[in-house]
């Protein structure tokens, strides 16, 4: 009979179980450590990350069970290969040259990062309250990336040995966002008891949502009115150009008509002043300061 298979020896992909990289850089090292611990609980191998407890058994039934799962599952020593390669997998570059040695196992390998991330304890505390305090909504493109970013810090904190309260967490949540979420962050102040981190960045992404259904509603409406403003201000239709045709010929012709007319009364303007100068003239025969005009073939 076969023996079974260890279920650790099926994952052949570490990284699809476990998607955060730990670097020295993003420090995510508490949410890294937490989510490896689980895993390994999962696959019956969370001991590999504990010192190695002795062989030895105070009875014959657990020498028989300890011989047991000798035969019917993989080596110790194979088992914590295959965690330190796990280990391995889950790390920076530059972190798996700081550890790597040979001759080590995953205790060891497990036991070096939680040093490297929890020296200097004194200085990183003073950095990540720092950072903790001048973290604003406006440096990040969104207020879920606002949100982690806090919670990042504060898990740090916690895992530097300088934990603060949720209520810290939540205030100082509040205290980052920018004017347009001061009523928002009136109303979450004014709550009692104060919502705890996760309701508190709910109500707060539902804020930032409506807000940004509100802008495009509005963009929306201006956009409606300067299409309307650009349509009032088209050149007509077809119809609307034939029917001018139409009435270009029909005023054509009222305008021929009203040439004639104008003609008519300009000759009769001429015709009148002809008379006028006509009458003029006999007005002037009548002055006795003009010579009267001997007419040819007449005695004078």
């Amino acid at each position: 009979m076969s023996s079974p298979i260890h279920p650790m020896v099926t994952v052949t992909n570490i990284k699809a179980l476990i998607p955060i990289t730990l670097d020295i850089e993003n420090d995510h090292y508490t949410a890294w450590s937490e989510l490896s611990k689980i895993h390994c609980i999962s696959y019956d191998v969370y001991d590999h990350l504990q010192p190695k407890k002795s062989t030895e058994t105070t009875s014959s039934s657990d020498k028989d069970q300890a011989k047991d799962k000798t035969t019917s599952s993989p080596s110790w020593e194979r088992l914590d290969s295959i965690v330190l390669q796990w280990i391995y997998g889950m790390i920076s570059t530059e972190l798996l040259h700081t550890i790597l040695k040979p001759n080590t196992n995953a205790y060891a390998a497990w036991t070096a990062l939680a040093n490297i991330f929890h020296d200097n304890k004194a200085t990183r505390t003073i950095d990540l309250n720092n950072k903790f305090a001048n973290t604003r909504l406006e440096q990040f493109p969104s207020m879920t990336a606002y949100c982690q970013a806090l919670k990042v810090i504060y898990d740090q904190l916690t895992n530097v040995g300088s934990p603060i309260t949720e209520e810290q967490l939540v205030l100082q949540l509040l205290m980052g966002l920018t004017k347009p979420y001061e009523s928002t962050t009136t109303i979450i102040q004014q709550t009692s008891p104060l919502p705890d981190f996760y309701e508190t960045r709910s109500r707060l992404c539902m804020a930032e949502t409506r807000k940004a259904n509100q802008v495009r509603h509005v963009a929306q409406a201006t956009g409606t009115a300067l299409v309307a403003s650009s349509d009032s201000r088209a050149p007509p239709s077809s119809d609307n150009h034939d029917y001018r045709s139409t009435s270009g010929r029909y005023d054509a012709r009222s305008d021929s008509n009203r040439d004639q007319t104008m003609c008519g009364r300009g000759r009769g303007r001429d015709r009148g002043r002809g008379r006028g100068r006509g009458g003029s003239a006999g007005r002037g025969r009548g002055n006795t300061s003009q010579q009267p005009t001997v007419q040819p073939g007449y005695p004078s």
